[in-house]
């Protein structure tokens, strides 16, 4: 059985803490596309372990977490990741492709000479290690195998790109230094890296969860391009980054935070400027994990949301930080757009000039840490109801807070 768990909006939405609190129900936890631009949180007894690379299964002790082929890999990044955990069942594709030194400082020059129309990215590296995997000169985990090898390809690579390393500013590095640092590599993760496409298949009649990161709306193809990521973000791109072919798909679980926030550049219909996002921000701790920066914060898009549900064909919705939003007295919701004095109800792939259309609901307090349905606040279950009744699917969880069992699961 293969469930699936996708970000409905710019990510952050909490996809970190469901895989969590799930993952014990699985054998398999897989990770199947994105680099160390990601940041999962989970919270579990006070303790916060904040992820980039490493499945969120991996405080699951039982479960094995899979680097799929579909995730650029930073070692430097997973090694660092890796010395947190005892006990670690982890198994890295080798057909993930590597980022290195170089791709970060691409990544940084690229963004630094787009200026004013930055696309705001991360400056992971992981666009020009999509680019290199694309444009087939891209190397893998699994040429760490063979240092020797790794070198002649790479000299080959630097050789090519040599003018354009040098029109960015970029610096070639000396081969004895780098086959140093691949050394370091391999020695760390060799004994990880392996063929999991074929693991998995061998293990496909046991219980197996995909988890993805960032999420919908940042899909290189269907979100709102060219402010997006560098991979596919949607549930098929799941399935690629993995080698898992459609028909062994069971359940698709929605993430999708109470509000809305975005990091970086690009169209955000329900941004709130005013005092309001800047309390949604400070109140849901609204600064990213991979980039600390402040997060542009609004309201629940109800268009955007029914967009990624349908692309994602989920099954079930879990709204996160429902907690965050209590002490207002209104909060808004986003019932539809309108562009040149008509309303839109979709989602369009052109988002200049588009205003949100508002329903305003009654606010509350006191949801956080709440467990159970029946003691939620009555305006915070109508939020959630009026929310569900507008999306057309089943809201199971709300997550109110950050810690594990601060979370209500509907029946």
């Amino acid at each position: 059985m293969v469930d699936l768990i996708v970000g409905l909006q710019w990510g952050d939405e909490g996809k970190g803490k469901i895989v969590d609190l799930v993952a014990k129900n699985y054998d398999i936890v897989i990770r199947s596309q994105g680099g160390h631009n990601a940041g999962h949180t989970v919270v579990v007894d006070g303790k916060k372990y904040a992820l980039h690379l490493l499945p969120s299964g991996v405080l699951n002790k039982n479960a094995v977490n899979i680097i799929a082929n579909g995730v650029v890999v930073y070692p430097k990044q997973l090694i660092k990741e890796i010395k947190n955990f005892k006990d670690l069942k982890l198994l890295i594709s080798d057909k993930a492709h590597m980022i290195l030194k170089h791709h970060i400082e691409i990544d940084e020059a690229r963004e630094k000479l787009r200026g004013k129309n930055a696309i705001g990215t991360t400056k992971r590296g992981i666009g020009p290690a999509y680019a290199d995997k694309v444009t087939r000169i891209g190397v893998r985990m699994g040429d760490l195998l063979d240092i020797d090898k790794l070198l002649e390809k790479l000299n080959d690579y630097y050789k090519i790109n040599k003018g354009y390393f040098e029109y960015l500013g970029v610096n070639i590095p000396k081969m004895d230094e780098l086959k140093k640092e691949l050394l370091e590599y391999q020695k760390e993760l060799k004994h990880l890296i392996t063929d999991t496409t074929k693991y998995i298949w061998d293990n496909l009649n046991k219980n197996i969860l995909l988890e993805g990161a960032q999420a919908t709306l940042l899909d290189i193809d269907h979100g709102t391009y060219p402010y997006v990521t560098s991979s596919n973000t949607i549930a098929s791109g799941a399935l690629t980054g993995s080698g898992i072919a459609p028909k062994y798909l069971n359940k698709v679980t929605g993430i999708a935070k109470a509000y809305a926030t975005r990091v970086g550049n690009g169209p955000f219909v329900t941004e709130d400027l005013t005092e309001y996002g800047d309390r949604i921000r400070e109140n849901g701790n609204e600064f990213g994990t991979t980039t600390k920066r402040p997060r542009r914060c609004g309201w629940f898009d109800i268009v955007a949301v029914k967009y990624a549900i349908n692309i994602n064909g989920c099954d079930e919705v879990a709204i996160m930080k429902l907690d965050v939003l209590d002490g207002f007295d209104k909060v808004k919701v986003c019932v539809g757009y309108e562009k040149d004095n008509q309303k839109i109800d979709y989602f369009p792939s052109n988002l200049e000039n588009i205003k949100p259309i508002y329903v305003e609901l009654d606010g509350w307090d006191e949801s956080k840490g709440v467990t159970t349905w029946d003691k939620l606040p009555s305006n915070a279950k109508k939020y959630i109801e009026f929310i569900e009744e507008n999306i057309g699917v089943k809201i199971k969880y709300i997550s109110t807070g950050a810690d594990r069992e601060a979370t209500i699961i509907r029946k």
